[in-house]
């Protein structure tokens, strides 16, 4: 008899709680361990369009002054990855993770029919900057931890890549949340959608980052109808 394959599992922790890769064949709600969620990753292509800013560059051609203007920077909002929780307090000792906080997220088991069809469907919505790591994701039964399963995909934003941000101070990392829009829709909207899908997870389901960047959006909000009246 031949090898079976184990089963395509992938784990999401940001929009694809609230927006589910296709082909799903089951799900169940997990946590991770040694991992932080931080809205620590641009996105240029989502929730941010470039916003271009011009500069004029003086050059000679045959002899001839001439100019051109080229586009030098962009604007790109804000969305969540994970990071290794050391790595995380070696860039921001004055962000450090609450203990009391956990990494909910679903594990996505996918019909191996569309194995294929869904690596590829993950590969392009996450290419902005992710890479795919393995992990275990846990669950509690009986008030007991254990390993739910084993071996789950990640998409996670390292360190290392073009698009990771670092750390950023609330107030500026929220502001550039409200007003950031992209091909996906406002910024805010994927933040406001993530922090109710993160409440409904379980009952220990706590993010204490995601939940003051909310709060702050929120009034943002508010003052934004306020002086509009």
């Amino acid at each position: 008899m031949g090898s079976v394959n184990p089963p395509f599992v992938v784990f999401g922790y940001g929009s694809l709680i609230f927006k589910p890769p296709p082909h799903v064949q089951s799900q169940i709600s997990g946590f991770l361990k040694g991992y932080v969620r931080r809205f620590a990753q641009k996105s240029h292509d989502h929730r941010g369009t470039p916003e271009v800013c011009f500069t004029r560059l003086s050059f000679f051609i045959r002899g001839t002054s001439d100019r051109a203007i080229i586009a030098i920077s962009q604007n790109p909002g804000r969305v969540v990855t994970l990071i290794h929780k050391e790595e995380w307090d070696h860039f921001s000792q004055s962000d450090a993770f609450p203990n009391e906080d956990i990494v909910w997220g679903i594990a996505y088991t996918i019909d191996p029919a569309y194995e294929a069809e869904v690596r590829d469907y993950l590969d392009y919505r996450e290419k902005d900057g992710y890479t795919m790591e393995i992990l275990d994701v846990y669950t509690i039964e009986n008030g007991i931890e254990k390993v739910g399963i084993h071996d789950a995909y990640c998409y996670v934003g390292r360190p290392d890549n073009p698009s990771f941000i670092g750390s950023e101070p609330l107030e500026d990392l929220a502001q550039r949340i409200w007003a950031s829009v992209g091909p996906s829709g406002q910024n805010k909207e994927y933040l406001y959608c993530l922090a109710t899908a993160v409440r409904e997870l379980a009952p220990t389901s706590y993010d204490s980052h995601l939940f003051a960047l909310e709060e702050r959006l929120l009034e943002l909000d508010k003052s934004a109808r306020e002086d509009s009246n």
